[in-house]
């Protein structure tokens, strides 16, 4: 091997050894991961909670999958996936998350009445959670 491709051959693999031992952040501050786990949770409440609404669950499933599929894309394992969908304290943060979501847009998540009418807002709009539900 030549001197310049023994140097070419050297410099991309401390470029490739200097990349990989760069830590990833954790998928909560992977904003298009989280907030996206985001509007399926809230999507997931409406359906629950409102006798009017339901789940289009092919197309959440599918979205769900797609976002897993993300994740791994990003370099995470199935391990790291699973460890923060099943946090209860990433779940506990989700939750807050939502009401904070909610409050922006002047819904009182405890006001059942409110809280529907919002939901079959954003079905009408077809915005990133109305387009997982759909009205009864």
């Amino acid at each position: 091997m030549t001197p310049v491709k023994t140097s070419i051959a050297l410099a991309l693999t401390a470029t490739f050894m200097a990349t990989s031992a760069v830590a990833k952040p954790p998928l909560r501050d992977v904003p298009e991961i989280d907030d996206a786990l985001l509007m399926v949770a809230i999507a997931d409440d409406l359906r629950k909670n409102c006798d009017d609404i339901d789940a289009r669950m092919i197309k959440a499933l599918s979205h769900i999958q797609g976002l897993k599929s993300k994740a791994r894309s990003l370099g995470y394992s199935d391990e790291e996936i699973k460890a923060y969908t099943g946090s209860k304290d990433e779940q506990k943060r989700m939750r807050a998350r939502g009401e904070e979501y909610l409050a922006e847009r002047g819904v009182d998540r405890k006001n059942d009445a409110a809280y529907c009418t919002f939901g079959k807002q954003e079905i009408a709009k077809g915005s990133q959670i109305g387009v997982l539900l759909k009205a009864r």
